[in-house]
C-alpha cells in the first residue's frame, strides 16, 4: 500500500470540500444569517486538513486498485466529518452523531433526517444540507477529478471505485475529460429542471434545493412536507420525470449528445429499467385507485413513488405507509432493485440484477444440456466470467451485511417493519421506510450505535461496498516491497 499517495489524493480532495463550503456561507450572507461564519469555521477546518495532508506530494506516486479503494474510503469518511461541523457548531443539530448521520445522508444522497422538522433552520444551512446531494449524485471524487489534474492511472483507480454499478468506462481519451464530460450533462439536466420549477410557481430557492435532491437522487427538501407541500400535479410530474431521467446511465445521454442513437436505445439495462418502472406504476396505480378517485390521479402518485424508490431519491407527495399491502410490498422490492449502472441512483442496479439473471439461466440450460456451450451477454456483447462473478460475489456480501445490519438494529426494540426497511432504506440509499421511519417519520429515535450502524449502511450502500471493506482491510495497509526486498512506506 502507497500510503503517503493515499493521505496526499486524500487531503486534495479535502482541499476541494473547503471551496464547496464557501457557497453555503455566501448564502448565509445574501440571507443575513450569522451562520455563515460557522460554513467559514468548517472551510477553514477543511483547508488546514486537507493541506496538512497533500502540502508534500510523495517521490512514490504510483497506485493502483487497492489505492483507490482506500483513497475513497478516505476521502468520503474525511469530507462528511468536516461536513458535519455547520449542523453541530450552530447547535441546530446538538449531537455530533446526529450531524454526521444528517451529513452522511446527504453526500450518500440517501435522504433520511433525524431532523422532525426543517423549515426552522437557516437557509444556509438547508442549502448545504441538500448540496451535498448534487455533490455525491455524481460523486464527491468524480466532481474532484473534473477540477484537479490527475493521471490517467490515477483517475481510473479512483472512478471504477467510487461510480456505481459493475463496470466503469471512458466517454473520452482521457478520463479527467470524462468527468468533465459527465458534470457537464449533469450540470445541463439539472439547469433544466430548475427552469421547469420555476415556471411551475416554485421560488429560487425551493427550486434550486429540490433541483439538488433530484439530480443527486437524494430526496433533502426545506418543505416538512416534501413535495406534497407545493399540492400540484405539474410540480408531481416535473419531478417524477426528472428523478427517473436521473437513474439513466449518463453514458447513454452522451451517446445520444453525439448522436450515436443505436448504442443508446440497444442498452438492455435502459429498457428494463424503464419497463420496470412503468409496470410497476400501472400496478400501484389500479391498487390505490379506491383511495385517489380516478385512475390519472392514482397514477400520479404511484409514477412519483415508484419513481423516488426505484431511483433511490426519497421524496414523498403521500403517506404509503396508508397504502394496501401489496403496494408497499412492491414499493419494498423496488428499494432493492435501485436505479442503472453510471446514474446517480443506488440499490443493487438493474444491470447487476440482469446480470445475475441471464447468469442463471445459463445455469438451468447446462444443467438441461451439459453440452451446451453458452455465454452470458448485454447488448450483444459476451460478458466475461470476471463480471459475472463479482456480480454474485456483490450479492452474497450485500446479503450478509443486510442481515446483519437487521440484526443489530433489531436491539434497539422497534417493530421488523421499521427495522428492515430502515436498513433497506440506507443500506441502498433511499432514505424514508416503514413505520416510524415512513415518509412522515424520521430517524432520530434510534440510538446512537444504531445510527452509527446506519452511517455505515449508507456509505457501505454508496460506494458499493467493496471501496469501504477493502480500504479498510488491514492487509491492503501493509508496505509495498522494493524489487530488492526491502519495503515502502
Amino acid at each position: 500500500m502507497n500510503r503517503p499517495m493515499v493521505l496526499y489524493l486524500t487531503g486534495r480532495i479535502i482541499r476541494v470540500e473547503a471551496a464547496l463550503l464557501l457557497l453555503p456561507a455566501l448564502v448565509g450572507l445574501y440571507y443575513h444569517e450569522k451562520i455563515w461564519l460557522y460554513f467559514l469555521l468548517a472551510a477553514a477546518v477543511a483547508a488546514l486538513c486537507g493541506g496538512l495532508l497533500s502540502h508534500r506530494k510523495p517521490e512514490d506516486t504510483v497506485i493502483f486498485a487497492k489505492e483507490g479503494f482506500a483513497t475513497v474510503a478516505l476521502a468520503w469518511i474525511g469530507l462528511s466529518a468536516i461536513g458535519a461541523l455547520p449542523f453541530w457548531v450552530s447547535g441546530y443539530v446538538p449531537n455530533y452523531i446526529d450531524a454526521l448521520f444528517e451529513v452522511v445522508s446527504g453526500f450518500t444522497t440517501t435522504g433520511a433526517s433525524i431532523l422532525p422538522g426543517v423549515e426552522h433552520l437557516p437557509r444556509a444551512l438547508l442549502f448545504w444540507r441538500s448540496f451535498t446531494h448534487w455533490v455525491g449524485g455524481m460523486g464527491v471524487l468524480v466532481f474532484a477529478l473534473a477540477v484537479i489534474p490527475m493521471s490517467d492511472r490515477r483517475s481510473m483507480h479512483i472512478m471504477r471505485a467510487e461510480v456505481p454499478g459493475p463496470t466503469v468506462g471512458k466517454l473520452a481519451p482521457k478520463l479527467r475529460d470524462t468527468a468533465k464530460i459527465l458534470y457537464g450533462l449533469y450540470i445541463l439536466l439539472s439547469l433544466a429542471m430548475f427552469v421547469l420549477l420555476l415556471l411551475g410557481g416554485m421560488s429560487p430557492f425551493d427550486s434550486a434545493i429540490h433541483t439538488f435532491g433530484t439530480a443527486g437522487t437524494g430526496g433533502f427538501s426545506c418543505r416538512n412536507s416534501s413535495i406534497a407541500y407545493y399540492n400540484s400535479a405539474y410540480i408531481d410530474w416535473v419531478v417524477t420525470i426528472f428523478m427517473a431521467l436521473f437513474g439513466i446511465n449518463f453514458n447513454l445521454y452522451y451517446f445520444l449528445m453525439i448522436r450515436n442513437f443505436k448504442a443508446a436505445f440497444r442498452n438492455e439495462e435502459l429498457w428494463w429499467y424503464v419497463g420496470i418502472m412503468v409496470c410497476a406504476s400501472l400496478a400501484i396505480a389500479v391498487n390505490i385507485m379506491p383511495l385517489k378517485g380516478t385512475f390519472l390521479n392514482a397514477l400520479r402518485f404511484s409514477a412519483f413513488q415508484v419513481s423516488t424508490v426505484m431511483t433511490t431519491t426519497g421524496y414523498a407527495t403521500a403517506d404509503f405507509n396508508l397504502w394496501p399491502a401489496f403496494s408497499k410490498n412492491l414499493l419494498v422490492l423496488l428499494m432493492f432493485v435501485g436505479a442503472s449502472a453510471g446514474s446517480t441512483g443506488g440499490g443493487l442496479k438493474v444491470s447487476r440484477l440482469l446480470i445475475m439473471a441471464k447468469a442463471a439461466k445459463r445455469e438451468i440450460q447446462r444443467l438441461l444440456h451439459p453440452r451446451m456451450v453458452t455465454s452470458v451477454s448485454m447488448d450483444d456483447k459476451p460478458l466475461n466470467e470476471a463480471t459475472i462473478t463479482g456480480a454474485y460475489m456483490y450479492l452474497v456480501i450485500y446479503v450478509f451485511i443486510a442481515a446483519a445490519s437487521v440484526l443489530l438494529l433489531s436491539l434497539d426494540g422497534f417493530d421488523f417493519e421499521t427495522t428492515f426497511t430502515a436498513m433497506a432504506a440506507c443500506f441502498n440509499n433511499i432514505g424514508p421506510g416503514l413505520g416510524a421511519v415512513g415518509p412522515i417519520g424520521n430517524y432520530s429515535a434510534f440510538s446512537g450505535f444504531s445510527k452509527l450502524i446506519l452511517i455505515l449502511d449508507m456509505l457501505l450502500g454508496r460506494l458499493e461496498i467493496f471501496p469501504l471493506l477493502f480500504g479498510f482491510a488491514f492487509p491492503f495497509w501493509h508496505s509495498r516491497k522494493k524489487p530488492d526486498g526491502s519495503k515502502k512506506a
